[in-house]
């Protein structure tokens, strides 16, 4: 007993592993005990003979040890236990205890279960309910431990373990059970089916007549219907089909088959668990409180309907049918609760893994899709959760089976969903559904879309407001595809669409070609597009192409594999494929007719385009870059060209004539052999002299481009330029840092009058030309601005009607209304009358106009500063392709002036200019060859007057990054006396004038970098603190040349110098602290500290450059700083800073120490060198210099005293 009872406690625990161990551990121990226990032959009373009474009933200890049947009593009594887990321990325990021994019979352990779980009238309620779980638990303990179907006999005896009437007795049990509280049925009947699954297994001699036991009690017995019967039903017509089921169900169900069509309405309604004041019928018993979870008897149903594993056995029923009725039409109805369309969720969560591709329309029902959009597109419905849930798992089922995401899409935006689900529902399942699929599940969602174009045959009459809203969704669709950089993408399905975006937005299709490669021309829509949807259409090509002329692909050249930007898998621009599709697609007359008629001048020059790019293709491979550069401005031009068609036809023409001017003299045509006169070839080059360099005109085309402003536009400029870079020159420099130059908003008011001007009668036309070469979202954007500035005028116009009212009335004369026409009425004016009004009406139309004026700058202001963006993305791709050019010099001190210039209105580009000089300039690896000597020093020159007048630390700071950048290239290319005088200069400025913005970083960071260089400044350095005008820039002044100090070993082999430069130093530093004693200088305590580091800091390193100790006094004459040690404390200033004295004495320390140049000091000397420092840092707390100091200064002089 001593050794089970401590395993009882912990079968309690709240911890699952705890219990199972201290399951195991008693089973353990009691198996242990029983195999040791001999049974005696006559029945003798106990010791005690109360006990003997208690328990002699049961009948246990005949054949059990003593520590079993207490064990069985106790863990029996321990079910009813709400202390914790006990009841999940005690029933562990208990039902591996009885599968383990065979001492015991059926109809003992039911007869203690009954008698531990009486309830009595005097129990509470939580009472109460301990009592009927103990029973369900216990009884569920006999039928899992297999002890109620066990036909084994007990040992010396010929009573059987298990008979008739105690399965009789369970099943009475757990029935009584059932129905004494509803909210145990679910348990109870589960509990039951564990006894007839094992019933239906096993082979005990009294089988038959328990099966009909069974179903006597089940059907004849129990009346209603339940769920929980439902259940059952389904087991035991599994297990026993040849039964008379018809009879058994009726009249409730009217086929033997649960789940035949008939059957469906009547179970819908048991397993919605309605009340009586919801449906018509009430034979269905209350379960009580609702429950979250759903019942067992749906994962039942979904095995019948959708087995999960194929062969397994075949499906029952018709799932389409079952979820419909039982499902869709139940639990998804217009009328029911929130709790039942919860349950429904769960049920369709249940499904969706089982469904194939084919019955996957079979979910997605009518009611299912109302309930699921409405609780999914707002946060605060009710399942919000629970259909964002939904959400996700389709999504995973997705992933992990990309076929069926195709089906899937069709439901969501089919029927009974919506073309604008993601809209709709605020998500992306549909975004999310794409990128999951693969490229047959995404060419057969394109199939679908295109099929969506044309009107449904079946349709009497079309609804064009309806079909145009469609197709516009189908272009959106298409365009979405090749937007989403997360759908992987494939040439076939991305050049089908391009190619239906091509023939619906340029041309009309007047014929099906049902062979054509062309998948859109295999039909012909009907009725045609309308001109919007061609719009449309052609915005959405240029779009496409702008959103793949930005993504980069895989192209492989041989056996090596690289990315390239704007190109397909086989390494053509998509823009000359989408040029090649409507070069085919003109000389098919036959299939399709262009939209417009093309007049002569245009089609000569679009076939000297061509000519061009077909010249382009056999470059030599050195100025292949170039002429691919050529390739996609001038293909992008000419398809520009055809898509805005006579919108903006004289500009783009006017583009298109310089692209080709320039591609075609960047790269002539080879001249054929033949006489031509001198006269002539004179003038050709005189003309030439004259036209700017092809290059020029290329990226002037480029700037035109990003004027524009459209996505198609930026992404084409970008592109090319990073081409084109290679073949910058000078003057192409220069004319991208003019467009940065700063206008004055009057000259861009010209200029767009002018061009207002130059479009003639076109106002009222105004903001349409835009719209065409921008994406819907831009577009709409458009619009709204549009419409807040027409809102805008409105409110100005009736402030303007207001005035003129006013001055009107001011003077006697009413508004004329329109309510009286009568002309007797009306008063003439005189003089005075007249010119009083005149001038009132001249100041409110004044005001008008300055009004408008004011919102005109604005607007031309802000334009201007979002193309100075673009241009900058220009400078960052050449500035990142060309690390090594020489031009790269011209670009920094514009980007200077640019940052510098700017106002609060336009911090976006000044951060865009400081990035490009400090991350893309400032951190190059590279650095410029073959530079101009003179450009880059007068560049430097002018960053430096420019540093010592800086406005702010962060312009400083990029200034002292470019100034760094082009110090390092004028170094490189050998023209180090042009930094150093610079530097020299700004030196001077630092520690001399009051009003130098120079920081000492500026400075720092130039000996840091470049010590080589600093060295031949090291005169000018030491001067400095002579010159300082404060003790402040004399500290940072011989900071700097500490710094220069701690570099002497990377100069190389420069002994005489660094000898001859220390006496030098010496005396700078003793001038300084000796007129710092006498009081000539504001120099501080802190200061002559760092100081005299730096002289402690020569003194090693001239140390280590001399022969003799002899020859480092000689340089630095210990007897000096003898006298100032004791200058320093005769100081009112110093003489409390005792540390500097100590590092006076630790100076002249070093100088006598005796040993040879070079040699390290004995493990004793830097023992008394440590010693020194902490009295030097204990003084220095002393003074006050770092408050937080002065705890270390305490225990230092602690250590010293003691």
């Amino acid at each position: 007993m001593s050794t089970t009872l401590p395993l009882f406690w912990h079968l309690s625990s709240a911890n699952k592993k705890e219990r199972l161990d201290a399951s195991v551990k008693l089973v353990s121990a009691l198996e242990h005990f029983q195999s040791k226990f001999v049974p005696k032959e006559s029945a003798e009373t106990s010791e005690d003979e109360e006990d003997g009474k208690e328990f002699k009933s049961d009948g246990l200890d005949a054949l059990n040890a003593q520590d079993v049947s207490y064990s069985i009593r106790r863990l029996i009594r321990g079910l009813a236990s709400p202390r914790e887990s006990s009841r999940l321990g005690f029933a562990v325990a208990l039902t591996e205890l009885l599968s383990r021994i065979d001492t015991v019979t059926c109809s003992q352990i039911v007869k203690l279960i009954i008698e531990s779980s009486k309830t009595q009238g005097s129990m509470t309620g939580q009472e109460e309910r301990d009592m009927l779980f103990a029973r369900l638990f216990g009884l569920t303990a006999v039928i899992q431990s297999g002890l109620l179907l066990r036909e084994s006999t007990l040992p010396s005896s010929s009573t059987a373990a298990a008979d008739l009437d105690s399965y009789k007795e369970v099943l009475a049990q757990l029935l009584a059970l059932g129905e004494k509280k509803s909210w145990l049925r679910e348990s109870v009947w589960w509990s039951i089916g564990l006894a007839v699954d094992a019933l239906t297994a096993s082979d005990v001699s009294w089988k038959n007549e328990a099966v009909e036991a069974t179903i006597s009690a089940v059907y004849t017995e129990v009346k209603a219907w339940t769920p929980e019967k439902v259940a059952l039903t389904l087991k035991l017509q599994a297990a026993y089909p040849s039964r008379d089921w018809k009879k058994l169900l009726a009249p409730t169900f009217k086929n033997a088959d649960l789940l035949s069509t008939g059957n469906l309405t009547t179970l819908a309604r048991i397993l919605k668990e309605s009340d009586a004041d919801e449906d018509q019928e009430a034979d269905v018993p209350k379960s009580g409180s609702w429950k979250p979870q759903v019942h067992f008897v749906w994962d039942m149903l979904l095995d019948q309907v959708l087995p999960k594993a194929e062969g397994e056995r075949a499906a029952k029923g018709s799932f389409p049918e079952f979820f419909r009725i039982v499902v869709d039409e139940s639990l998804f109805a217009s009328t029911s609760s929130p709790e039942r369309k919860y349950w429904g969720f769960q049920i369709f969560q249940k499904a969706l893994p089982r469904v194939s591709a084919d019955d996957m329309p079979m979910l997605f029902t009518k009611n299912f899709m109302r309930s699921w959009i409405n609780h999914l597109s707002n946060s605060d419905r009710y399942l919000h959760k629970a259909a964002r849930q939904v959400a996700t798992d389709i999504q995973n089922v997705v992933k992990g089976n990309p076929r069926i995401g195709f089906s899937l899409i069709l439901q969501l935006t089919g029927v009974n969903g919506s073309r604008q689900f993601d809209k709709l529902t605020k998500t992306k399942t549909v975004e999310s559904i794409l990128t999951s699929m693969d490229n047959e599940g995404i060419k057969s969602y394109i199939d679908y879309l295109l099929k969506q174009v044309d009107d449904e045959p079946s349709s009497e009459t079309t609804d064009i407001q309806a079909l145009n809203t469609r197709r516009a969704w189908v272009i959106e669709q298409l365009a979405a595809l090749i937007r989403n950089g997360a759908i992987p993408k494939d040439d076939a399905w991305i050049q089908t669409i391009l190619d239906w975006l091509t023939v619906h937005g340029l041309f009309i299709p007047t014929k099906r070609s049902e062979k054509s490669a062309i998948l859109a021309l295999r039909s012909v829509p009907t009725p045609a597009f309308s001109e919007e949807l061609r719009k449309n259409c052609r915005d959405r090509l240029l779009g496409c192409l702008a959103e793949l002329t930005a993504q980069a692909a895989l192209v492989k050249e041989g056996d090596k594999t690289a990315k390239v930007a704007a190109v397909a898998s086989d390494g053509r621009f998509w823009v000359s494929r989408v040029l090649s599709t409507i070069e085919e697609l003109e000389k098919d007359s036959k299939h399709v007719r262009p939209l417009s008629e093309v007049d002569e001048d245009d089609a000569e020059l679009r076939q000297k385009a061509r000519q061009v790019l077909a010249r382009l293709k056999d470059v030599p491979e050195e100025r292949r870059e170039a002429a691919r550069g050529i390739e996609l401005l001038l293909s992008s031009t000419l398809l520009h060209q055809y898509c805005t068609e006579g919108d903006e036809e004289d500009a783009d023409t006017e583009a298109l004539e310089s692209c080709i001017d320039g591609a075609s003299r960047m790269f002539p045509a080879e001249s054929k052999k033949g006489k031509k006169s001198r006269k002539s070839m004179g003038e050709d080059k005189g003309k030439e002299k004259e036209l700017p360099a092809p290059i020029d005109v290329l990226v002037d085309a480029v700037i035109g481009f990003l004027e524009k402003g459209t996505a198609y536009m930026r992404a084409v400029a970008n592109q090319v330029f990073a081409l084109l870079s290679g073949a910058v020159q000078e003057s192409t420099i220069d004319l991208i840092l003019t467009q940065l130059e700063r206008r004055d908003p009057d000259e861009l008011m010209a200029d767009e009058d002018e061009d207002v001007e130059m479009d003639g009668e076109e106002e009222d036309q105004e903001g349409g030309e835009a719209e065409d070469d921008e994406s819907s979202s831009s577009s709409s954007d458009d619009d709204q601005d549009e419409d807040e500035d027409e809102e805008v005028d409105e409110e100005a116009d009736l402030e303007l009607r207001r005035k003129i009212e006013e001055a009107l009335r001011v003077n006697g004369i009413s508004a004329a209304t329109g309510e009286s026409d009568d002309e007797s009425e009306e008063e003439l004016m005189d003089d005075d009358q007249m010119l009083a009004i005149d001038e009132q009406l001249a100041a409110a139309f004044k005001a008008r106009a300055s009004e408008k004026g004011r919102r005109k700058d604005v607007d031309a202001q802000r334009e201007a500063t979002h193309f100075k963006n673009r241009v900058l993305d220009l400078i960052d791709v050449f500035v990142k392709k060309q690390p090594t050019s020489p031009l790269i010099i011209r670009l920094i001190f514009p980007l200077v002036e640019l940052i510098v210039g700017t106002g609060p209105d336009e911090k976006q580009l000044a951060d865009k200019a400081t990035g490009i000089l400090r991350n893309r300039i400032g951190k190059s690896k590279e650095v410029p060859t073959s530079i101009s000597k003179e450009d880059a020093a007068k560049t430097l020159e002018e960053l430096h007057t420019l540093a010592r007048k800086a406005s702010t630390g962060d312009v400083l700071t990029t200034l002292n990054q470019c100034s760094i950048y082009l110090s390092r290239v004028l170094l490189h290319n050998e023209a180090s006396e042009v930094v150093q005088k610079a530097y020299r200069e700004s030196l001077t400025d630092f520690v001399a004038r009051k009003a130098s913005r120079l920081n000492p970083p500026f400075i720092d960071d130039f000996v840091k970098r470049f010590p080589q260089a600093a060295w031949s400044i090291r005169d000018d350095l030491v001067k400095a603190p002579g010159d300082a005008l404060n003790g402040f820039r004399q500290a940072q002044a011989f900071h700097f040349v500490s710094t220069l100090v701690n570099q002497l070993q990377a100069l190389g082999d420069r002994k005489p110098e660094i000898l001859a430069f220390m006496p030098k130093l010496r005396q700078a530093i003793l001038d300084v602290l000796t007129n710092a004693c006498t009081g000539e200088s504001s120099l501080t305590p802190a200061h002559a500290k760092e100081i005299l580091k730096l002289a402690l800091l020569g003194v090693r390193q001239t140390k280590r450059f001399t022969s003799s100790i002899e020859e480092a006094s000689s340089i630095w004459e210990p007897s000096k700083w003898s006298e100032l040690s004791l200058k320093l404390a005769s100081s009112d200033r110093f003489k409390s800073s005792v540390g500097l004295q100590a590092m006076c004495k630790q100076l002249v320390q070093l100088l006598q120490d005796s040993g040879t140049a070079g040699a390290k000091a004995s493990g004793k000397d830097k023992a008394a060198a440590k010693r020194k420092a902490s009295e030097v840092a204990a003084e220095d707390a002393e003074e006050g210099a770092a408050s937080g100091k002065k705890a270390k200064h305490k225990k230092a002089r602690k250590e010293k005293s003691s």
